[in-house]
């Protein structure tokens, strides 16, 4: 397959279709599309265009691609930075990167995936950002019930700058995993106006991450206790910020009560890893238990750092086991906060949302 010329402009390569902020800022860089029916100079697969986007680019690459459910396994490697992967349509129903490898699913040659080699899409490259795509982890856990391992992880993120905007990542457990190449790594992860479905430690990793203006859909799986844990953060006790919900949505169709916040992961038994999550501004469901936070394989939640602040819903509340930030510590709880850093990165300035964008 061939790609398009560098020359190429997104404005013409996506003409009728919706102009993001990241097509403008990608207007004058390389172009590549995906189009599974075959459209002259286009790819057939993500994954082909991807293998095709130029090495170490300092500007952005663009991978537009075009509607369809694309199913396959894509990896962004670490010399591929600044690539913006478009969905051609804008809207993320229309363009699904799916595949259904779970941690116990066996590899060929031997062995099993695990949680890690279980990703639909690996990001380990800089500068990522995605607008308009879902990402998908279609691991059936009813007609696997007696495998083990359902971790099965729909996206995995491994660098910094990260962003995606209008996307949607849809599993059941771990179906999004904010990992950092190093555990003592500094990487941040921006999520606006986008979807996230699980219903087991669905949004779980050492990375900083903000959730603005986002869906948290946790998924009912039949109980009438528990059914799930939103978050597993494994923060490093050295970094300040770990997972960042404000102006959110947290929804589900399971029982009232029977869903936690979030549990302290503490991978492989490390004691420097001390979660971090806030909830901030945000609307919580009848799902979500009066004692939102809990234990976990034996470390205990009181000893991580979780907290809330002016959160509304019938899942909201105030109590001794529901700590909360104080107006002080609610000024620094922001974007900026989390993700400015010494670069001074803004992802959250760069939305359709924003006039100003």
């Amino acid at each position: 397959m061939r790609r398009t010329s560098p020359t190429a402009t997104a404005a013409t390569i996506l003409a009728g279709s919706l102009l993001t902020v990241a097509t403008r800022a990608a207007a004058t860089s390389t172009v590549l599309t995906v189009d599974q029916n075959g459209a002259k100079g286009a790819y057939a697969t993500v994954q082909a265009a991807v293998d095709a986007a130029p090495k170490n680019s300092r500007r952005p690459v663009t991978i537009v691609v075009g509607k369809g459910t694309y199913h396959e396994v894509v990896s962004v490697p670490a010399d591929q930075p600044n690539l913006h992967l478009i969905g051609a349509t804008g809207d993320p129903a229309d363009v699904v990167i799916t595949y259904d490898n779970s941690a116990g699913t066996p590899k060929p040659g031997g062995g099993t995936y695990g949680t890690e080699g279980s990703a639909t899409v690996t990001i380990a490259a800089n500068g990522f950002l995605a607008d308009g795509i879902t990402f998908e982890n279609a691991f059936d856990e009813q007609a696997h019930a007696s495998q083990d391992g359902h971790q099965a992880v729909a996206l995995r993120t491994l660098a910094d700058r990260i962003s995606f905007y209008h996307s949607r990542f849809l599993g059941n457990q771990d179906t999004l995993y904010l990992d950092a190449a190093n555990k003592t790594d500094i990487d941040r992860v921006y999520v606006r106006d986008s979807y996230v479905a699980g219903d087991v430690d669905f949004i779980f990793g050492p990375a900083t991450a903000v959730f603005d203006h986002s869906t948290i859909d946790a998924l009912d799986r039949g109980s009438t206790d528990t059914n799930g844990f939103i978050t597993a953060a494994s923060t490093q006790l050295a970094n300040k910020h770990g997972f960042l919900f404000t102006g959110s949505t947290f929804v589900s169709n399971a029982k009232a009560k029977t869903f936690y916040l979030g549990r302290p992961w503490h991978h492989l038994g490390d004691p420097l890893a001390i979660a971090q999550v806030t909830v901030r501004d945000s609307s919580l469901a009848a799902h979500i238990k009066d004692q939102p936070w809990t234990d976990m394989a034996g470390w205990s939640w009181a000893a991580a750092r979780f907290g809330e602040y002016h959160n509304t819903g019938p899942g909201a509340g105030v109590s001794l086991f529901r700590p909360q930030l104080t107006d002080a510590e609610a000024e620094a709880a922001t974007p900026a906060g989390y993700l400015s850093g010494t670069d001074r990165w803004k992802p959250w300035t760069h939305h359709r949302a924003d006039p100003h964008a």
